[in-house]
């Protein structure tokens, strides 16, 4: 069976591209390996209609819908696409056979990369987060405490901004080297700064309770924000030749599209910033641009049959012509 599209990836922008593809009476198929980077939130917010719901729940929602059309799936990781003689596509799964397709969409989003500071894995999405547009109302006038990484201009910026939800907030820069507008720009917000490496994160009665110092020193937090390293998932894109730009992530044109005739991205995985809701609407775009060429590549082949099965006309010309 040859697919439309093969998409990898079914969290929100894999899955949202799905329904329009099947919607569009495409032949879809998802391979997902049912690990999405939002798993361990307990809740997601700034989705419209679905505030408050678990990340579990939209997911299978999703998936319900774009099977109810039509729609494939499968469980299983992509660990490999080549181009086919024909200009398709052979998607290599650790589950199935060889998924061939005509096109494909990837949508396998990024991972999150913390600083090597004790107990920041083991509490990330509880009470160790990131973003403060997703949890910040939660956690509102809350003693929160900023942790500096290697990401300095985003865990700079979060400070400042995790301002908004709470006016106890404290940045240990950790490492971070301040330039002095820096420090006056933080400062002028109302935000503590603690110098000193940071050893980890406290936990008592099952709650993150305070940030150690290597000194020794505990400073009380109930939350704790950091800024991770975003690594994307995109060594399928790579792997096929797919453009990166500067930094090294996918160049993508705002429909999704890659270098790659046939190829789009969607979602984190040429996104950093993307909120759950803006990876859905990138993954609709994306597979009303695939249908397109799809349509397209449908209408220059049926000319091409056409032409060919047209009759050739010989002999002498029509009585009365000279």
């Amino acid at each position: 069976m040859r697919f439309d599209v093969v998409i990898v990836g079914g969290g929100a922008a894999g899955l949202s591209a799905a329904l329009v593809l099947a919607r569009a009476r495409r032949r879809v198929m998802i391979v997902d390996a049912g690990n999405p980077r939002n798993g361990v939130s307990e809740h997601l917010h700034g989705y419209l209609t679905r505030d408050g719901e678990s990340p579990t729940q939209l997911l299978a929602a999703g998936r319900k819908e774009v099977l109810e059309y039509g729609g494939e799936a499968t469980t299983g990781t992509a660990i490999g696409i080549e181009r086919t003689d024909d200009g398709g596509f052979l998607v290599q799964t650790d589950a199935t056979a060889s998924l061939e397709a005509r096109t494909v969409l990837v949508a396998t989003g990024l991972r999150d990369e913390l600083p090597n500071i004790a107990g920041l894995q083991d509490r990330w999405g509880v009470d160790v987060l990131h973003c403060p547009y997703c949890h910040g109302y939660e956690v509102r006038d809350t003693p929160i405490g900023v942790l500096g990484g290697d990401n300095r201009p985003f865990t700079i910026h979060q400070a400042s901004l995790v301002r908004q939800w709470s006016d106890d907030v404290v940045f240990f820069p950790n490492r971070i080297e301040l330039t002095g507008t820096e420090r006056e720009r933080l400062t002028v917000r109302g935000i503590r700064i603690v110098e000193g490496d940071v050893a980890g994160v406290s936990v008592a009665d099952g709650r993150l309770d305070g940030v150690e110092l290597a000194s020794g020193q505990v400073v009380p937090r109930s939350v704790v924000f950091v800024g991770p390293r975003f690594v994307p998932r995109d060594a399928l894109l790579t792997d096929l030749g797919c453009e990166a730009d500067e930094n090294g992530w996918v160049v993508t044109d705002p429909a999704g599209s890659t270098s790659m005739p046939g190829v789009w991205a969607a979602g984190n995985v040429s996104d950093s910033p993307a909120q759950l809701i803006t990876a859905a609407a990138a993954g609709s775009k994306a597979a009303i641009a695939l249908n397109h060429y799809l349509l397209e590549q449908d209408i220059v082949r049926a000319v091409a049959t056409a032409t060919e099965l047209q009759p050739t006309v010989t002999g002498s010309s029509p009585r009365g012509v000279s």
